[in-house]
């Protein structure tokens, strides 16, 4: 597997669908998603680039593929 990056948001979901796949995303605020992604084996991007919006892209995708909309 490749390692991870911000721009990969589809490659991020995916790896944390399959890490946290009982986690309440009705629940998960954006602090616990950064955790949660930084700390993916394969995340290599540099944790202080994250913001706000893109952190609320990831969970609204992560969102979408649990649920199939």
């Amino acid at each position: 597997m490749r390692s991870l990056h911000w721009d990969a948001t589809y490659e991020i979901v995916l790896s944390l669908k399959a890490a946290y796949p009982d986690v309440d995303l009705d629940t998960l605020g954006l602090d616990q998603l950064y955790h949660y992604i930084v700390s993916l084996p394969d995340f290599s991007d540099d944790p202080e680039m994250a913001t706000d919006g893109m952190l609320a892209e990831i969970l609204r995708e992560w969102y979408e593929e649990v649920n199939e909309l």
